[in-house]
């Protein structure tokens, strides 16, 4: 969905959202990150001019790809297959709750980012997280905790509306509302915009029409939406665009979410995986942000993305980020359990 990010990455990893050799795992959640951090200076910028000139060559290879993988593949997890996966993953979740009510990595403290993650998986996979409890609840947790930027705040209004906390959650809309730019942005830029959409749509307050308007104008020509307006498209940030919008109001069928869409499918591997940006290869966060983007568009993502997900399913209910890498499984796993239980952001 790499809601990857420092802005709400587990303070024990936060670093850079991406490492710098090709293909390597996330140091911290790409969704949410600091302004003019090191994902702006470092963006991943795909070459116009190079997509363009292999642009039919490659998708007619990547559709030849697909179809043989596909036929060659094992039959994907039907519904209880899936079902029995979200249960374990949830009890996997369940299982990483420390003393203090909160969340955390194997052998690290809780951390308030991670904590609202596994809640909203928790929620999605169709736990009440508000009944997890190990001397301390959730919410007792994140009292009190801070939520220094947009995306902080953002991230923490959909943890305690899926706790059930609507008084203080609406009292941090309100805070949000205040955030909202003449441009109709909130916050920094698009990636806090479009989890400001989110959140609010989540405690039943409308997107804005100028907020909307905003993020129709940040989709690039190559149908994708960056972190940040000047940087490339990545397929995280457009699937949390996409629904986003389909919050919002804005119809499937337009061409805005249809494009979009499109993006995200020039970003799918053989594998059936989705990948952060051209040439990273496929990870368990971008598949999983993928799909929920195609249900909230009530688009099929295809069983093959599932498939490529189960692969990278470990015994204790957990993922793997990608077929190299195993790293931050409690956050790779929270962020994918909403995608295998099929339920895009935000969660009702």
């Amino acid at each position: 969905m790499d809601v990857t990010g420092s802005d709400v990455t587990p303070a024990s990893v936060q670093s850079p959202a991406v490492r710098r050799e090709r293909g390597g795992p996330p140091l911290a959640s790409s969704r949410f990150q600091p302004t003019g951090g090191k994902r702006a200076r470092d963006a991943r910028i795909v070459p116009g001019l190079a997509r363009k000139r292999a642009g039919s060559v490659a998708a007619a290879l990547l559709a030849a790809a697909l179809a043989l993988a596909a036929a060659l593949a094992p039959a994907t997890p039907a519904a209880a297959a899936l079902a029995d996966a979200v249960a374990d993953s949830a009890a996997y979740l369940g299982a990483r709750q420390n003393g203090d009510g909160g969340f955390g990595e194997s052998g690290r403290g809780s951390d308030a980012s991670l904590t609202a993650w596994v809640v909203l998986a928790l929620k999605a996979s169709g736990r009440d997280p508000a009944a997890e409890s190990n001397d301390r609840s959730p919410a007792e947790y994140l009292a009190g905790k801070p939520y220094p930027t947009a995306t902080d705040l953002e991230l923490r209004i959909l943890a305690l509306d899926a706790l059930a906390r609507s008084d203080q959650a609406a009292a941090l809309a309100e805070r949000l509302e205040g955030l909202r730019r003449p441009s109709g942005a909130i916050g920094q830029g698009v990636n806090s915009t479009i989890w400001g959409v989110i959140a609010l749509r989540a405690v039943g307050r409308p997107a804005g029409a100028s907020t909307v308007a905003y993020l129709l104008r940040q989709q690039r020509k190559d149908g994708g939406w960056p972190w940040l307006t000047g940087i490339a498209s990545d397929s995280n940030d457009t699937a949390a665009a996409i629904q986003a919008l389909r919050a919002a109001g804005v119809v499937a069928s337009a061409k805005p979410i249809r494009r979009g869409l499109g993006y995200l499918r020039s970003l799918q591997n053989a594998d059936g995986g989705f990948e952060l940006s051209s040439g990273r290869g496929s990870d368990a966060q971008s598949t999983a942000w993928a799909i929920q983007a195609f249900l909230a568009a009530g688009r099929e993502p295809g069983d093959f993305a599932f498939a490529y997900l189960a692969r990278l399913r470990r015994s204790d209910g957990s993922y793997r980020y990608s077929e190299a890498y195993a790293t931050t499984p409690v956050w790779v796993t929270a962020q994918v359990v909403p995608a295998l239980a099929r339920r895009p952001f935000p969660v009702p």
